[in-house]
């Protein structure tokens, strides 16, 4: 929120002082950049109509994928239904061909028996021989042509035998029926779930390619409006640090230190020592390149004041949201402050025509023993001074 009311302020103040001579000639970034950079997003949110339609036909093959996959499941699930149902089955019939099997058997060693007392009570081997050379039950039964000479007991247990071996032969018949079903309905399910899963691995990749388009589209519209909105931030910053230094050169009497007006910023600071030191370094690198002072500019070839306060600790590892691009003034509230005597390398300092907030021109970063690196003017360039060779610093330091 700090963050968002900085910005705000910044671009007002930047509206409300545009019109305020400048030292350069032409302010950087010019109209023509800013300009050029709204067609540029233009031509994006064209490219983006026509993702769009691109998005609609590809979430249109989606939905017809998934419902393709959907269906294939669901034939999968009908097939493994199928197959216990065939198994249940097969296993049914496969306990009562064996159950028949086991009856027939029984009447053969009945009939057997019946066959040997026969004989013994005065039968001759002629009415039993039948009994005693068949081949099967089968065959016993077409080779008898009557069964009085065994008796009614041995016609009842003949009748019996024939008919357990009837219905052996149709339980065997069943279950070899069954076993056939039950393949079928094995190799039906393995099919469904082929099926299901190349639906399901077209629908995957369908959504993979979906997912690329959006991000594409989204991070291509993103670049250019943040160019856009950068370049526009920039001109207001520029602006408004020109009207300020503008300003401060025909403000007479300023004071090389103003009063403690008791300013507070913020509680907490967000670098260690290491980045600050980094900071540091990467300022001092830029003042012994000779590096041009240009208005708007935070690098990487030329830097105004708070750019290249912005560009330093950006390089030491600080990134937004933590860290963003402000004018001199708005980085006084967005730093913690400290006592001039507790100034430590890469606190920033700050430099005002009235000893005021709004009216801070100019920002420095602190390089110990009194001196700083800063991005004094168009003419002086990038310097290594003394704190207080330019008036109006504040009685504070902001520590990042």
């Amino acid at each position: 929120m700090k963050h968002a009311r900085a910005i705000s302020l910044a671009l007002i103040f930047g509206m409300a002082l545009g019109g305020t001579p400048a030292y350069a000639k032409t302010p950087k970034p010019t109209l023509a950049q800013i300009e050029a950079a709204k067609k540029a997003e233009a031509a994006k949110k064209a490219a983006a109509a026509v993702a769009a339609k691109k998005l609609a036909s590809a979430n249109q093959t989606l939905r017809s994928l998934t419902a393709k996959a959907n269906f294939a499941r669901a034939l999968y699930v009908k097939a493994k239904i199928e197959l216990a149902v065939a198994t249940a089955q097969f296993v049914a019939a496969t306990r009562h061909a064996n159950e028949t099997a086991a009856q027939v058997t029984s009447a053969h060693r009945t009939i057997g028996k019946l066959a040997i007392n026969a004989y013994i009570m005065g039968g001759s081997m002629t009415d039993i021989e039948p009994l005693l050379n068949a081949n099967g039950p089968q065959d016993l039964v077409d080779q008898l042509t009557t069964l009085d000479s065994l008796g009614a007991q041995n016609t009842t247990a003949l009748n019996r035998f024939k008919a357990a071996e009837v219905i052996a032969r149709a339980a065997k018949a069943e279950a070899e029926s069954a076993k056939i079903a039950q393949l079928k309905a094995t190799q039906k399910v393995a099919s469904a779930k082929k099926s299901a899963d190349d639906a399901q691995a077209e629908q995957e990749k369908e959504v993979e390619k979906l997912r690329k388009i959006q991000d594409q589209v989204m991070a291509e519209l993103a670049s250019a409006k943040k160019v856009r909105t950068t370049l526009e931030q920039q001109r207001a910053l520029a602006l408004l640090e020109e009207a300020q230094a503008n300003t401060a050169t025909k403000t007479p009497n300023q004071a090389k230190v103003w009063p403690d007006l008791g300013f507070k910023g913020r509680s907490t600071t967000r670098t260690s020592e290491s980045q600050r030191a980094a900071a540091v370094a990467f300022a001092k690198k830029q003042v012994l390149a000779r590096k041009p002072y240009v208005w708007g500019s935070q690098g990487p070839n030329s830097f105004d004041c708070s750019g290249l306060v912005y560009a330093s600790y950006r390089a030491a590892g600080l990134n937004w949201p933590n860290w963003d691009r402000l004018n001199s003034a708005l980085y006084a509230g967005y730093t913690k402050h400290v006592g001039l005597s507790e100034l430590v390398p890469g606190d920033l300092l700050f430099y005002s025509y009235k000893g005021t907030i709004s009216t801070i021109h100019h920002i420095t970063i602190y390089a110990g023993n009194g001196m700083m690196w800063e991005a004094n003017s168009k003419n002086a360039g990038l310097l290594f001074s003394s704190i207080y060779s330019v008036k109006g610093l504040m009685p504070f330091g902001g520590r990042v």
